[in-house]
This record gives structure tokens, C-alpha cells and sequence, in this order.
């Protein structure tokens, strides 16, 4: 967005509930908005690629920096490997999508502490509120905007990106972020929340 913007007006969608069932019209808003601000990095998350294989739908990788960003190894336990079947990521990497399936931002060693003794570290009482007080999607959308800073996956910080998440599986979240990586954690913003669960 341009600093010299003195006003922008968003219509704002939010679902009666969350889950999958708003996949479709989360991604049509992502599309509306990708549009209308020229907005190219669109970042996804796709636990089993579900919400990936829609996106592709909308989002061309050709024409877009289309980023989709899975739960990383091992991350439901240490017999899962991964929850994204190994196949569909081969393919959704020959699509031209970029797929990142690392260490969670709000996760990592603080979630396996909180796991396995019970003990609450401050990312992930952080992680806990923005999923609260807003919902499972905007926290997703927050993390993984950080997440494809840190990993190179776009090139300058100074653009705006769309990121659409959700509650469990499928997307219904939608928000326009100004991304940061996790150093610089504190200068990451939400520009707006185009559509979230009430």
C-alpha cells in the first residue's frame, strides 16, 4: 500500500462459523483484494492440501507468488512424518507453488515444553490470545507471514501480502499484512482483516 493513501475502504466477511465450509468464498475475497491492491505474494496454509489444490484454482502460480505453507515434519508426533501426503506436495511443487513446511513461528521448543511438562513459554501464551481474542486464522495468517519472511520466500518487506488460513482444515480467514520476520517480529502489521469467523 502507498504511504501517500489517505484512505482505503474494505468490506469486511465474517463467517457465522468458522471451518471449511468457507474455503471458497475466503479465497474469492483473497482473489477480490489480490486484485484490486495488486497484491502478487499470496501465502496459504495447507495442512493436507485441501485448501492448496483451491488456491492454485485462484491463484496461477505464473502470475503469482502463490506460497503454501504446510505443518512442518513430524509435527502431530514422531510416527506422523507429515499430514500433507508426500505425493501431493511433489505435485503442488511442479505446479510452480512454493511449499514451506517448517518450524512453526509461534511453535517449536516452546510448544513441545508446553506438551511435555505443562509448561506455558510467552510465544505460545501469545499464540493462545491472538487465538482467542481473534480467531485460529489470524493467528495462522500472523505466523505464517513471518514464517515466508524468514525463509526468503518474498522479495522485499516493504509489500503488502494476503494470507489466508483457517479453523482446523480449510480456509476462513482472510488478512493483508505488512510482513516482518521473527527478529523483527514487532514491526509486522495488520493492514486489515478482510474475513474471519465471528
Amino acid at each position: 500500500m502507498s504511504k501517500h493513501m489517505a484512505e482505503i475502504n474494505f468490506e469486511i466477511t465474517c463467517f457465522e462459523k468458522g471451518g471449511p465450509q468457507n474455503s471458497d468464498k475466503a479465497l474469492e475475497i483473497a482473489k477480490k483484494y489480490a486484485d484490486q491492491l495488486n497484491v502478487k505474494d499470496i501465502v496459504v496454509a495447507s495442512t493436507t492440501g485441501g485448501t492448496a489444490d483451491k488456491a492454485l484454482e485462484k491463484f496461477n502460480p505464473s502470475e503469482y507468488n502463490l506460497m503454501i505453507v504446510t505443518h512442518s515434519y513430524y509435527f502431530v508426533n514422531e510416527k506422523k512424518r507429515q499430514e500433507y501426503d508426500e505425493k501431493k506436495l511433489a505435485e503442488l511443487k511442479d505446479s510452480g507453488a512454493k511449499v514451506l513446511s517448517v518450524t512453526h513461528a509461534m511453535s517449536g521448543i516452546e510448544r513441545g515444553i508446553r506438551i511435555s511438562m505443562n509448561q506455558w513459554c510467552f510465544v505460545d501464551l501469545m499464540a493462545k490470545f491472538l487465538r482467542e481474542q481473534f480467531s485460529q486464522g489470524t493467528k495462522v495468517c500472523i505466523e505464517i507471514a513471518s514464517m515466508v519472511a524468514d525463509a526468503g520466500m518474498i522479495e522485499s518487506l516493504d509489500r503488502d501480502i494476503l494470507c489466508i488460513a483457517g479453523t482446523g482444515r480449510g480456509a476462513d480467514t482472510v488478512c493483508l499484512i505488512k510482513p516482518a520476520p521473527t527478529s523483527a517480529f514487532d514491526k509486522l502489521r495488520v493492514r486489515a482483516i478482510l474475513a474471519k469467523p465471528l
